[in-house]
């Protein structure tokens, strides 16, 4: 209890330490009028701009390009897919009307006709066409290409009209069909212009990016599923959690989600200005063990490792409960899900009999363990805006180096940490995943073995069959067989240790109408939103 209160104590410094040296980290917000009262001659007077806060910058404009949480968020605003994921994520329809599947291997899409994009031009089939055609291109090099494998070819039908051919059945395909059609006249020019200036079909255009900053949209009011209520939208930058969560406090931002710091919610869930909105999210937080480390390629370091994870700590101690301990890859929010998957309880004794097992012991006495005259020794590594991950990686050093484990913690920021993460260039880090709406998510790019974020390079033959299997299997009960037993194999052999379940939290002034909380983050729903004074 003693080491309990004396590492809360620490926490509660630093928090306080952040807070202040964050306070000059990014440009703040107007303020809001704060009087609440109407102007002149309006029963409720609205403003024109909704202000939100988010923790890190988009590492692109380009949909295809993404793989960040914010380019996602900027996504949401300024472009369509062809269809969009509901809150039970199911698909409904965006720029296609309708779509038919009259073979496993055919898919007809059938497109909105009358929409623009934000230049004027008109959206066709032409763009649908390009958009899937590069992400399918090797030398393009999408992030997420792994998800759009089967796709064989796409062929224009006619102009409002779009015929898929797949290689194989995908069941999980229509659900990875929300990304956003990016237009033809712009994107084959290959100036690499959407990265930076996006042009889409969305609710919202983006009107200036200023990097580290904030990002502002303004209404698209041609959009074809009906004007936004609101004229503007800005993103702020606001790394540190608890700053974010002051700016809302304070009337600078309207709206805050996930990641946030428990303290900070406890705060907003008991002033009565404000709304939060708790759900399951569609993410899992875990550490990903590089096995092209020498000491990590070693099974039983790893299951070792493990065993000094304390799950229960981290998530009633850090996360106050926010995120729930986790086992394995498959969420509970999946379909797939099953319980019984336990993962890797706290249990020091067995991580001692593991190493030991696996060649390392304390030989010379100075609580390290060694093996051929070298140490034991790691770098757990995240990245610096959120502050909870990097108190758990300062847990888990305190706790790995108890039991001989020489462990070293490397933060940085967002941007450093993602190209370390992407390049292999880490030991053991701790991240995240979101936006898991298919099993086939949680396991084809992360654990296959030509996976596109396959980060540690874990491989098993075995594993690579079932999540071929499980992407053409179009029944759901052999899927979830299928995707068991790969979560079951993955975990034991510790390609991740899954540390927590992700909630999912949106807080908001309650001048804030008509925005629906997506388990996704998503923010299309600001279309929808208004802001009273």
């Amino acid at each position: 209890m003693k080491q309990k209160n004396r590492f809360s104590f620490i926490f509660f410094i630093a928090v306080i330490f952040s807070v202040i040296l964050s306070g000059c980290s990014y440009d703040k917000p107007t303020s809001n009028n704060s009087s609440g009262k109407p102007d002149k001659g309006d029963t409720v007077a609205k403003r024109d701009e909704i202000k939100v806060g988010l923790d890190v910058d988009a590492g692109t404009m380009d949909p295809r390009l993404s793989k960040d949480t914010s380019a996602k968020r900027v996504s949401e605003l300024v472009y369509d897919g062809l269809v969009r994921l509901s809150a039970n994520l199911e698909a409904e329809p965006a720029l296609a009307t309708k779509w038919e599947n009259p073979d496993p291997t055919t898919w007809i899409f059938t497109l909105r006709e009358n929409v623009t994009f934000h230049d004027g031009e008109p959206f066709t089939a032409e763009d649908v066409k390009y958009t899937y055609d590069s992400l399918i291109d090797p030398n393009f090099k999408a992030p997420y290409a792994s998800l759009y494998d089967p796709i064989q070819s796409v062929e224009v039908v006619n102009e409002h009209q779009v015929k898929f051919t797949l290689k194989e059945p995908s069941a999980p395909l229509l659900s990875y069909m929300d990304i956003g059609i990016v237009p033809k006249h712009i994107g084959e020019k290959n100036d690499n212009s959407l990265s930076n200036t996006p042009v889409g079909t969305g609710p919202y255009k983006m009107v200036k990016w200023d990097k580290n900053s904030k990002i502002a949209f303004e209404a698209n009011e041609n959009y074809w599923n009906g004007k936004p209520k609101t004229k503007k939208v800005t993103y702020f930058i606001i790394p540190d959690n608890s700053t974010r969560v002051a700016s809302l406090e304070s009337g600078d931002i309207d709206l805050v989600h996930s990641p946030l710091s428990p303290q900070d919610i406890k705060r907003i869930k008991e002033n009565d200005q404000f709304e939060v909105k708790e759900m399951e999210g569609l993410g899992f937080t875990y550490l990903n063990f590089n096995q092209k480390n020498p000491i990590l390629s070693d099974l039983k370091v790893r299951q070792a490792i493990s065993y000094l994870v304390n799950k229960k700590v981290i998530s009633n101690d850090i996360y106050q409960g926010m995120d729930k301990p986790g086992k394995s890859p498959l969420i509970p929010a999946s379909w797939a899900y099953n319980d019984s998957i336990s993962g890797f309880s706290y249990d020091p004794d067995k991580a001692a009999a593991l190493f030991k097992e696996a060649g390392w012991e304390d030989t010379d006495g100075d609580k390290i363990l060694d093996k051929d005259g070298k140490k034991l020794s790691i770098t757990l590594s995240t990245h610096s805006e959120d502050p909870n991950r990097m108190q758990t990686v300062e847990f888990l050093q305190n706790e790995f180096t108890k039991y001989g484990v020489q462990t070293e913690v490397k933060t940085s920021e967002w941007p450093t940490f993602s190209t370390s993460l992407t390049e292999g260039k880490f030991d053991i880090a701790l991240v995240g995943w979101l936006n898991l709406v298919d099993p086939d998510r949680s396991f084809y790019n992360p654990f296959h073995t030509n996976g596109g974020s396959n980060y540690g390079k874990y491989s098993n033959p075995t594993v690579d069959r079932l999540i071929e299997k499980g992407r053409t299997a179009l029944d759901s009960k052999e899927r979830t067989t299928i995707y068991q037993e790969a979560a079951k194999i993955v975990t034991e052999e510790v390609a991740y240790d899954v540390l927590l379940y992700q909630g999912y939290i949106a807080m908001y002034n309650k001048k804030v109408t008509g925005f629906n909380a997506h388990p996704s983050g998503s923010f299309y729903g600001l279309k929808d939103a208004e802001v009273s004074n």
